[in-house]
């Protein structure tokens, strides 16, 4: 019988408060004895003594914590990682009591004065393959599990007594030492004071308060974990688990991170207000409510989730021969959305957008962003939300919103108070969630111009600041952003020029590649579009076949994107540097220009933000083919789409008002405008709008320019339009 000669000490623990005691007795110095041992003896090849040295490495540099791989204690004893996995509770105390003591062993001699030996804390970690958060049920409850899933909220570092001291009030006794079971299980002080003394009166009821001074406590920490969106259902809400992380798990992770946990399945009992009397809360009886107690946390690098994280060798094979192969740009563009006809340049460009270029730090500790934004603006019924969809669906990080039903919370980050400490904790938003991927925003014009401002500094930064409630912080938000939008007039109209667009300007030069979509009407291509249209819906619920025209199946392409995102980050090499400087200047100059709009090209300037915008178009394509340097060829490609997406659309005079696309000569006349209006009219007054441009006519200033700076002024607030009576109010 196992630990038959051992004195008979026993440990057990009592799991979800005092509703009954456990019937697990565990013989504490056996298993202790055999923690003990795995410590000391497990080796790889080579007799390298992992943990024995990692033991006395980590302690010498005052970090009182070691991680165990729960494979390598199976590998040494395969019962004792069992009683681990179903029973964590009773044995991960003694598991950190063996540690210590072999800590003592590994240490010694000490300098002077440190005869006191640190606690450790014992982390888990697995290769198992991980549980899904739907699938924990009350069966679960006290086992060790392991779960993805993302941060969305964090609560500052507090402090959780470990081992409280008590002393009654009437006769001053004081009771040391009394222990706290871990994670949010309290302690339930008694009722009665036990101590007898002659000659005076008994102890009242409830006599005993807490000495703080004379507590043990540890940090702790409480975050919400949200499970990954391919693991939920179409039509339901996402699910949260409340995580307890305490002593050297504080701190580690922040909200947005996506991370594995290897955590204790426990139950906490559930409180509820009454709503008569003094507010006093009660426990619902025999009703707990789950959260997990974290042993051990992975966070996964770079927004990678569970799912497509999985890269096998065979896998890399294939993506390097699928690299190598000339035509990948046109296949990986081919395979974005096969069911949309046409639109090859948005597709290009989106592919470009779903590799990203390369993230810079520099010296000075700034960093360049490598995520490319891209912007479809025009008519309906162009498959906008439809690319939108399917790249929410083929980038391994990938949210989809809605412009007129997100608030700049939503989209950024929102401050909330906690209902139970009354705390501000602060919650991650679409932004924060999707770092290391893409957020993809339908609707780009409907949002509120409030609202648009907030990502401003999320889309060229990619941090997001907060400063509210007390709470002063930046969360990283190194996403790409696809948006989608409609032009002022629901469709797109020739006649109006800039007026199409509805945007300001600093959120225009944002966006890397701005594509106008324009529903043209062409018998030929209308033709073709509809048998495409027919077929697609006649073929519908027929099975897919595998790499027909040289697609790439979605699961193929989501692995893909995945791996060159990881592990490839190309440079621009120094010919190609050479060629785009080059090409930058003339373009700067206008010289490039051989068209029959030559005047009007030579006009409108690339600022630098735009020759950023060429370079990571370059390296996102190097990094499809798993290149270390951009060459001239992908330039060339760069400069193309560069070409037909934002400089055509400049260049067509919808982009006019944009910056980096107005010319100097009329910008200075803009300004003239704008500085004479604002002189000739006093804050308050009312003059008709007629009157205001007949005035400037008469200066012969162009009409277009008038009403230009009229526009401008009434989206910054600075003039009120009445349009029932086309009266113009100055309100600044």
């Amino acid at each position: 019988m196992e630990g038959f000669d051992d004195p008979g000490i026993f440990f057990s623990d009592n799991f979800g408060g005092d509703d009954g005691q456990s019937d697990v007795h565990i013989n504490l110095q056996s298993v202790k004895k055999k923690f003990k041992d795995f410590l000391r003896q497990f080796h790889e090849g080579n007799f390298n003594y992992k943990y024995r040295d990692m033991l006395k490495r980590q302690y010498n540099l005052g970090q009182y914590w070691i991680q165990i791989s729960i494979e390598d204690l199976a590998s040494f004893d395969e019962t004792l990682a069992d009683k681990l996995y179903k029973q964590p509770s009773e044995h991960l105390p003694v598991f950190e009591e063996a540690a210590r003591d072999v800590a003592d062993e590994v240490t010694a001699p000490r300098p002077e004065g440190e005869d006191h030996v640190e606690d450790i804390q014992v982390l888990l970690s697995s290769d198992s393959f991980s549980s899904n958060l739907r699938d924990l049920k009350s069966d679960t409850v006290s086992h060790l599990i392991k779960i993805p899933g993302i941060v969305v909220s964090a609560t500052g570092v507090r402090a959780k007594a470990t081992k409280i001291a008590i002393q009654c009030r009437s006769c001053r006794t004081v009771i040391p030492d009394l222990a706290v079971r871990p994670g949010l299980d309290g302690y339930i002080l008694p009722r009665k004071c036990n101590t007898e003394q002659a000659g005076r009166p008994k102890c009242p009821l409830d006599p005993y308060f807490i000495v703080p001074d004379k507590c043990s406590c540890v940090d702790f920490q409480l975050l919400k974990l949200q499970e990954l969106t391919d693991s939920v259902p179409q039509g339901e809400m996402p699910r949260h688990v409340q995580l307890y992380m305490d002593r050297y798990l504080c701190d580690r992770i922040v909200p947005g991170n996506r991370v594995i946990i290897i955590g204790i399945y426990c139950i906490k009992k559930v409180t509820k207000s009454k709503s008569s009397g003094r507010g006093k809360e009660r426990s619902i009886i025999g009703v707990r409510a789950p959260y997990l107690r974290v042993v051990g946390v992975k966070v996964e690098a770079g927004g990678i989730n569970s799912g497509s994280s999985l890269i096998t060798a065979t896998d890399e094979d294939l993506f390097r021969r699928l690299a190598a192969s000339p035509n990948i740009y046109e296949k990986v563009a081919k395979s974005i959305a096969p069911s949309i006809y046409g639109s090859v340049d948005i597709k290009k460009a989106i592919a470009c957008l779903l590799f990203g270029g390369s993230r810079k730090r520099l010296p000075d500790g700034l960093t360049r962003r490598g995520d490319i934004n891209a912007l479809l603006l025009g008519d309906p019924g162009t498959a906008k939300s439809q690319l939108l969809k399917f790249v929410e669906k083929v980038s391994p990080v990938g949210v989809y919103t809605s412009g007129k039903g997100s608030s700049a919370a939503g989209l950024t980050a929102a401050v909330n108070r906690d209902p139970v400490t009354r705390n501000y904790v602060m919650e991650g938003g679409a932004m924060v969630l999707a770092d290391g991927g893409v957020v993809c925003i339908d609707e780009f014009d409907k949002m509120r111009e409030d609202d648009r401002v907030a990502i401003h500094e999320a889309m060229e930064q990619q941090t997001i600041s907060i400063a509210k409630a007390g709470i002063t912080t930046t969360l990283n938000s190194r996403c790409s952003v696809l948006a989608a939008a409609n032009s002022v007039f629901g469709r797109w109209d020739e006649t109006k020029g800039e007026e199409n667009i509805d945007f300001m300007p600093t959120i225009l030069s944002r966006f890397d590649m701005i594509f106008i979509v324009k529903d043209e009407h062409d018998e030929a291509r209308d033709t073709t579009l509809a048998k495409h249209i027919m077929n697609v819906h006649m073929t519908a619920n027929q099975p897919i076949v595998e790499n027909a025209d040289g697609e790439l199946s979605l699961q193929l392409m989501k692995k893909f994107i995945n791996y060159c995102r990881t592990n490839c980050g190309p440079r621009l090499s120094e010919t190609a540097g050479e060629k785009l400087k080059n090409r930058y200047v003339l373009m700067r100059s206008g010289a490039h220009s051989h068209e029959v709009e030559s005047e009007k090209r030579m006009t409108i300037p690339i600022t630098v933000r735009q020759l950023e915008a060429i370079i990571r178009i370059a390296e996102s394509l190097a990094k499809m083919q798993l290149l270390p340097f951009a060459n001239e060829s992908h330039v060339d490609e760069a400069l193309r789409l560069f070409q037909v997406s934002t400089l055509d659309a400049a260049t067509s005079g919808t982009l006019s008002g944009a910056e980096g696309f107005t010319s100097e000569e009329d910008h200075e006349m803009l300004m003239q405008i704008e500085k004479q209006l604002k002189r000739r009219f006093a804050i308050g007054s009312q003059v008709a709008e007629h009157n205001i441009v007949q005035d400037f006519l008469r200066q012969k200033y162009p009409e277009r320019a008038i009403y230009k700076v009229i526009l401008t002024m009434i989206r910054r607030g600075e003039l009120q339009h009445r349009r029932q009576r086309k009266v113009l109010y100055r309100i600044h």
